[in-house]
């Protein structure tokens, strides 16, 4: 631990945009500290940027002339006095390299260590790692695949189906699935070489492809006096294209003695890298209800809220707390699981469409409210989403006391969620709200192929829509009031309100 802790954090730059820029900086505020905005030039009018106390342009609208050159941001910091650095997720939050520059520039980066980032961030090296801990892992190859040969000799003793993982990889880039032998040798290929295109390294290994998984993560919790603890499970399973899209917390599965397990499993895998900070452990769970390490994300999640809301710790106070060099004042006996949170992504993309990006205008955005609905966005109506981002519009999650009142909450507020301009994933979430599958709790990594199609897509009606509606519907009401002698008239005033409404 550097000696100049414990000390107050007065200034904090946010290294990132959207909606956790603001999520950090709301939580950032309330401490009574200053932020920072960094913003591309086309990010000028963004939320993050008018919340903050200053703000700074760092480049053109690509990120990597923007918000992934972390030379200019640290000069930024260095004109305006920060204290730390908070980098949300994605960018440059999971580069050892940036932390490491962070530290030398004599700041605080808010989250692991360069060590502990670099080594979670290989897939073969986190194994290396947590092996002294017995912690459950999927039968596989212990180190990156060299021999053809031997890795053939392994893949038919632990039995196919086998998947190929890229080392370095994420969000299924580096990944496929070999059913049999005879087609080893074209998914290896096809392997090495995305994964050499997504992330520099071509390193894969294998492991039994586990069917039907489910994805289960453990949010957990490290001070720098070597401390940890887990704040239990989110449920992660609905997915498209690898990515999640639907979180919630707890799992509808797990048995309190399986929590209890994976808990412990997931405070050994930080404990094994000398992680402190939020980070997230994650597993997949066979039907058994067996569950296996998967990976280390060394940074604050998405889906981070839906453990906010049950446990009722705010994750990003509790990481500037680390920052600073404060102990955890929070113990493992003090948390309990207090009713259940479901997190659904509006991302701008068309569900009819494979999902494929549908970026435009908001002509319309008006966010759902009332009792157990929280939506942590960074836009409003009449902004553009840019194309050169993730094109998710917000999270929008319910707390319920109980898994049923939360996911009627949240087909409430999707219901109540206008947004018109782009396609969004609501009509998806819904769909997914309402599937006996996922009421059930009877769903894995494999819902959105085996029972979503887009003709199952309930149309939501856009605002005009709604307008002419309302309408009609007035002007149903007025022309179906009883007359003196029984009937019904339209008057001549009404013809004209008629005409020009309609």
């Amino acid at each position: 631990m550097n000696d100049r802790y414990p000390m107050t954090i007065k200034k904090i730059l946010v290294a990132n945009r959207g909606e956790i820029a603001l999520r950090i900086m709301r939580t950032a505020r309330e401490m009574g500290i200053q932020t920072v905005a960094i913003y591309s030039e086309v990010d000028r009018n963004a939320l993050h940027v008018r919340y903050a106390d200053e703000a700074v342009c760092v480049g053109p609208p690509p990120s990597t002339e923007s918000y992934l050159r972390a030379d200019v941001i640290i000069d930024v910091c260095r004109k305006l006095q920060v204290d730390a650095i908070h980098p949300g997720y994605g960018f440059l939050s999971e580069n050892a390299n940036f932390a490491r520059q962070v530290r030398e520039a004599g700041l605080i980066f808010i989250g692991p260590s360069p060590e502990s980032i670099e080594v979670m961030g290989s897939k073969l090296a986190a194994k290396a790692a947590v092996a002294d801990y017995n912690i459950p892992m999927v039968p596989g190859t212990p180190s990156a695949i060299t021999d053809r040969t031997e890795a053939k000799a392994i893949s038919a003793k632990i039995g196919y189906p086998i998947l190929i993982k890229a080392s370095a990889g994420g969000g299924g880039k580096g990944m496929r699935v070999v059913e049999q032998e005879a087609d080893f040798d074209e998914q290896m290929d096809r392997a090495v070489s995305e994964a050499q295109s997504a992330f520099g390294d071509g390193s894969v290994f294998i492991e039994k492809y586990v069917t039907s998984p489910r994805h289960v993560e453990i949010q957990v919790l490290g001070d720098q006096h070597g401390n940890i603890i887990h704040l239990f499970e989110r449920e992660c399973s609905v997915q498209r294209r690898h990515q999640k899209v639907v979180e919630e917390a707890p799992s509808a599965i797990l048995t309190p003695e399986i929590r209890e397990a994976m808990g412990r499993a997931a405070v050994d895998v930080a404990r094994a890298c000398g992680y402190y900070g939020a980070g997230t452990v994650e597993f997949i769970v066979n039907d058994n209800l067996d569950f296996y390490f998967l990976e280390m994300n060394t940074r604050l999640q998405v889906e981070h809220p839906v453990t906010e809301q049950i446990t009722g710790v705010d994750l990003v106070k509790q990481m500037i707390y680390i920052a600073e060099g404060k102990p955890l004042t929070i113990k493992q006996d003090d948390l309990q699981i207090k009713g259940h949170a479901v997190e659904v992504r509006v991302y701008a993309e068309d569900p009819a469409n494979n999902f494929l990006p549908d970026v435009g205008t908001l002509d319309t955005y008006v966010r759902p409210q009332g009792n157990g609905v929280r939506v942590d966005d960074g836009f409003e109506q009449g902004m553009a989403i840019p194309i050169y981002y993730d094109p998710m519009i917000a999270k929008l999650i319910t707390y319920g006391d109980s898994r049923e009142e939360a996911i009627q909450k949240m087909i409430r507020a999707i219901d109540e969620y206008q947004i018109s301009g782009v396609q969004t994933t609501l009509p998806f979430c819904r769909f997914v709200m309402e599937h006996e599958a996922f009421r059930s709790g009877q769903f894995d990594t494999g819902f959105v192929s085996r029972y979503f199609t887009p003709d199952k897509l309930t149309p939501t009606p856009d605002t005009q829509e709604r307008e002419l509606a309302a309408v009609l519907s007035a002007w149903l009401l007025e022309t179906a009031k009883p007359k003196p002698n029984g009937s019904t008239a339209i008057t001549t005033r009404q013809s004209k309100w008629k005409a020009n409404r309609l």
